[in-house]
């Protein structure tokens, strides 16, 4: 899990919002074919969801960081 925190933390805002979208597209679809024919892994979907949670919670991370060296700057000006 560690390797996957630091692989989502080198990424930037934008990219982790893409890889945002493909993955609820990616659940989205997940759900449909469980219910149409069950796969082999069935883990797969909460493999997918645990992701999802750790990818918006680095996101946070990096939009609090953001503002924080933004309200900085303007308190040393």
């Amino acid at each position: 899990m560690k390797k996957v925190v630091k692989e989502w933390q080198k990424k930037s805002i934008k990219e982790i919002e893409n890889e945002i979208n493909k993955i609820r597209e990616e659940i989205a679809k997940l759900r449909i074919e469980m219910k149409v024919n069950p796969p082999k892994d069935t883990n797969i979907l909460i493999k997918k969801r645990k992701n999802l949670a750790v990818a918006l919670t680095i996101l946070t991370q990096k939009k609090e960081e953001e503002t924080l060296k933004k309200e900085l700057k303007i308190k040393k000006e």
